[in-house]
């Protein structure tokens, strides 16, 4: 895929104490094939040397921009500022601690381009905290609207591509005890939009030990909030759906 004079892709990503990881992560960003992009790093007042690090790493690329944050939001707002910032076409989601691999974003273009997608994410891998690649693969749904992404939170944030023409200007909601960045793609599918999967392998999520994702209680206690509280859900209904995301939670932990 050719690149041309306009910014075609925005990376959005949250940065904050990432010291251990950020280094591999921009370089996941810089060996993309595709190179017509930019990466919006906000830095939520990391207290270690992340700022230093990104600040070496970006130097004398113009395609990276750095915004530092002087009062601490949490990442969805660090996101959400990102995204306000953002001149791309479409927006990708990568966090400071995840990895693409080097066809990621060439290959979901070509996916949405092709088939005039609003909304796609991706297949991952597991790797550790200290960045050892499992076998542990995430192979999601070829398509979900809203209600079934109520029943499934399949979507890694980092595999996330949306087209900014179709999607509009978007933002997460601010709940801290709720799920933001899954609150976004419900409010997308709510408005009619479907997503879709690309079947491909384009992306590695560390799982760190004291990740949300990594305890699950606190992980289903965001997904009933957002269901209650972002989308106003009523308790029935919540019920209905939080039976299904528990199955589907389960299966996906069972692998790991």
């Amino acid at each position: 895929m050719e690149s041309s004079t306009e910014t075609v892709v925005s990376i959005i990503t949250p940065t904050y104490n990432s010291a251990r990881f950020i280094t591999e992560t921009i370089g996941s960003v810089k060996e993309q094939t595709f190179t017509n992009w930019e990466m919006i790093i906000v830095d939520d007042c990391s207290t270690d040397s992340t700022i230093n690090i990104v600040k070496k790493e970006i130097k004398d690329d113009l395609r990276f921009k750095l915004i530092e944050l002087k009062k601490n939001g949490g990442p969805a707002n660090a996101r959400n500022l990102a995204i306000m910032a953002a001149k791309g076409k479409y927006l990708a989601f990568l966090d400071s601690d995840d990895l693409w691999l080097p066809q990621k974003l060439e290959r979901q273009l070509m996916f949405m381009e092709k088939n005039n997608f609003a909304f796609t994410y991706s297949n991952y891998r597991i790797m550790t905290e200290e960045g050892e690649r499992t076998n542990v693969v995430f192979r999601v749904p070829a398509r979900l609207d809203y209600k079934s992404l109520l029943k499934n939170t399949m979507i890694g944030t980092l595999t996330v591509m949306l087209d900014k023409r179709i999607v509009g200007n978007v933002q997460m909601p601010i709940h801290r005890d709720c799920s933001e960045d899954y609150g976004l793609w419900l409010s997308i599918l709510s408005r009619g939009i479907q997503a879709y999967g690309l079947n491909e392998e384009l992306a590695i999520y560390r799982k760190c030990e004291h990740s949300l994702s990594s305890n699950k209680l606190k992980s289903a206690q965001k997904t009933w909030n957002t269901y209650r509280k972002v989308e106003n859900i009523n308790i029935p209904s919540a019920l209905w759906y939080f039976a299904n995301y528990s199955l589907h939670a389960l299966k996906k932990h069972s692998k790991t």
